[in-house]
């Protein structure tokens, strides 16, 4: 005899705690995020019939609400205004990930000093320093203003109640993982934790319309330390990040629910704090009295903005049976690459040669358009023979040994021109051939003599290393 319905018991389900993730049985690892030990038993959910309650504001025609309240406000900062699209939005919350010392909180107590200057209170709650702490900071970075007020704290209802207490439109937690709401199980920094109070945090942005950075931790894989749905509760996920032995730092937005989420913002560490660096070009690039051999300058794409960066390249002889290959700051599998095109179809030797390759000031290149520039450094070492002080070299290098076209080609030359470079050597395969190469022919719009190279030898000979 068949069973009752209403005696079936409900089948019992399992969920992922980071993601969400729903299983009919219990695994080791999400099937989702990819995430391990987080897939727990959960009672399965009972239907259930949802009456209809009463409405935040009526809806109406989407031409009829009014935006005047989400116009962004500048920071005071162009750098990170750039990256956030013109300021910060009033009820926006920004989520600032960056490795241990890079400089989230130094950037972030200027933020808060500027926006004090600009007349918005401001309330910067510090959950890994004392008060006295960041005053010896602020007193340092030039920060002491009395529209900022700051406190100390790491229980979540307590922060709440000094946001009661100071009213701020501009809001600073440093950081997140240190928080604890009262009401929820777990250490702070914890999965559980982590989601509940960046939820709070979003909550309370949105009812009083205040703009709250939160600083985030990242793992030592470099993604940001919580559940993966934290990026999606937040409107904004910036990257700071930079190399720890040069002052060099950049501000990346990987999300910007109210602005452009390819732009890059460039600053410098000093003794006094953080400053802005609105032409980071010099940083990358060496000023030879005389021109050497083994350099060669590109032009590479932080997000929408060009950048030009030199390479440098060493070759000397080598007794050891496999000849040492070194890089920094450039792809060591694309410098492999370049290399076996360089022996295979230019005929240039190198197997009983040692290469080192590396960029100026510490800059990383991680597309592939410094391939041109890598084979003209090399060559030029090889021969000895330097190349013209303001040539530039733009392409990526097929194993067929063309050299093929890149992205932004315009903005690149134009960066170039601007920085008084005269010659450039790009691919003849560009964008409507034609009409691209007639426009950048020899005496081209941007003031530069343009060589374009169909393959590497043809390169080489432009560059007058054959």
């Amino acid at each position: 005899m068949a069973k009752a319905a209403g005696n079936t018991k409900a089948k019992p389900a399992f969920a992922c705690s980071e993601c969400g993730w729903t299983s009919a049985r219990w695994i080791g690892r999400c099937g989702e995020c990819q995430a391990w030990g987080t897939v727990a038993e959960v009672g399965a959910p009972k239907a259930a019939r949802i009456a209809a309650g009463p409405v935040s504001s009526p809806a109406m025609p989407i031409a009829k609400v009014s935006a005047i309240e989400a116009e962004s406000r500048p920071t005071g900062i162009a750098e990170l205004d750039r990256v956030l699209g013109g300021g910060v939005v009033p009820g926006a919350v920004i989520l600032l990930a960056g490795e241990p010392g890079v400089g989230k909180s130094t950037l972030l107590l200027e933020v808060a000093a500027q926006s004090a200057r600009r007349g918005q209170r401001t309330l910067y709650v510090s959950g890994e320093e004392s008060a006295a702490q960041v005053r010896l900071r602020a007193g340092r970075t030039d920060a002491l203003v009395d529209e900022l007020y700051l406190a100390a704290e790491t229980d979540l209802s307590a922060v709440v109640g000094q946001v009661d207490a100071v009213e701020p439109s501009f809001l600073v937690i440093d950081s997140v993982q240190t928080m604890a709401h009262p009401e929820v199980d777990g250490a702070p920094g914890g999965v559980t934790q982590v989601r509940e109070v960046t939820g709070a945090l979003v909550r309370l942005a949105k009812e009083r319309h205040i703009a709250v950075v939160l600083v985030g931790h990242v793992t030592k894989d470099g993604a940001i330390a919580g559940p993966r749905m934290l990026e999606h509760l937040v409107d904004v996920v910036l990257a700071f990040d930079g190399d720890r032995h040069s002052g060099f730092r950049m501000v990346r937005a990987t999300k910007n629910r109210f602005g452009p989420s390819d732009e890059v913002g460039c600053f410098d560490m000093v003794d006094t704090g953080i400053v802005e660096v609105s032409d980071p070009t010099g940083l990358f690039v060496s000023e030879h009295a005389e021109p050497v051999a083994g350099t060669c300058v590109t032009v590479m794409m932080e997000g929408r903005r060009p950048l030009l960066a030199e390479v440098q390249a060493l070759v000397g002889p080598s007794a050891a049976p496999q000849p040492r290959r070194t890089t920094s700051g450039v792809e060591s599998s694309r410098v492999s690459m370049v290399l076996a095109v360089l022996g295979n179809r230019v005929g240039l030797k190198l197997t009983d040669q040692e290469v080192y390759v590396a960029t100026v000031g510490g800059v990383k290149i991680a597309e592939p358009v410094a391939d041109l520039a890598v084979a003209i450094a090399v060559t030029s070492s090889v021969m000895d023979r330097p190349i013209h002080p303001g040539l530039i070299a733009i392409g990526e290098v097929g194993l067929a040994g063309e050299v093929r076209r890149v992205g932004g080609l315009e903005k690149r030359l134009a960066e170039a021109a601007r920085l008084g470079f005269t010659k450039a050597i790009v691919p003849a395969d560009v964008p409507n051939r034609g009409k691209e190469l007639k426009a950048m022919d020899m005496q081209s719009k941007y003031g530069l003599r343009v060589f374009a190279a169909a393959d590497l030898p043809s390169a080489l000979h432009a560059a007058g290393l054959t």
